[in-house]
């Protein structure tokens, strides 16, 4: 098991740092695609944290968020999340629905959007860790949720919580008219992460 505080964690967050460029730029890319215009990024920020300091990281853990979920197999095995406040949510889904702007609940319809908006996100960040690992990763159907962040953050928790290590966390600020600020989680479980930095030559 590697110990990231040692020598290797200034490498490998550099790599992790690509990974998320790599990603974001991906993730923006096909959302400009699949919502027909221009979408710009700020450089992500990315940090390694442990579980319990990713609530605050998001904004709070009362802060209401839709939250993308699903299960990472293959040569790396763990869970990934996509989360975006629910203000953002809402505005994405309109566009690509190209319908006002709604507040609340979301219909079944906006719910559907959304997940696929998630999709091809969390799509975009895992086929750019495939390419700079050269591992197979493939991804359960995602779950979708609209809930309070620390209650779609329990999920997640209740699983590898045991684990007591870093996730990796990437926050985007996606914007067109205005921006919109999305937290890729990603949580690998021990074994995956010797395998990520093998696979980097790390």
């Amino acid at each position: 098991m590697h110990d990231f505080s040692l020598n290797n964690s200034d490498q490998y967050f550099d790599v992790l740092k690509e990974i998320g460029n790599i990603g974001a730029g991906n993730a923006t890319t096909a959302l400009a695609q699949l919502l027909q215009c221009k979408v710009d990024m700020k450089v992500p920020q990315i940090r390694l944290l442990d579980f319990s300091e990713v609530g605050a990281a998001i904004g709070g853990e009362e802060q209401l968020m839709a939250g993308v979920y699903l299960i990472v197999e293959g040569d790396i095995t763990g869970s990934m999340m996509f989360l975006l406040e629910e203000k953002a949510a809402h505005s994405l889904v309109a566009k690509l629905m190209q319908s006002e702007e709604t507040e609340g609940d979301f219909t079944e319809m906006e719910l559907s959007a959304m997940k696929e908006i998630g999709n091809i996100i969390v799509a975009s960040y895992l086929n750019s860790l495939s390419t700079l690992t050269g591992l197979s990763i493939m991804p359960s159907v995602p779950d979708l949720c609209i809930d309070m962040a620390g209650a779609i953050l329990s999920v997640p928790a209740i699983e590898f919580g045991e684990i007591g290590d870093k996730i990796l966390m990437i926050q985007t600020e996606f914007s067109d008219e205005k921006s919109l600020n999305g937290y890729f989680i990603l949580v690998p479980d021990l074994e995956s992460y010797d395998k990520i930095l093998s696979a980097l030559g790390l």
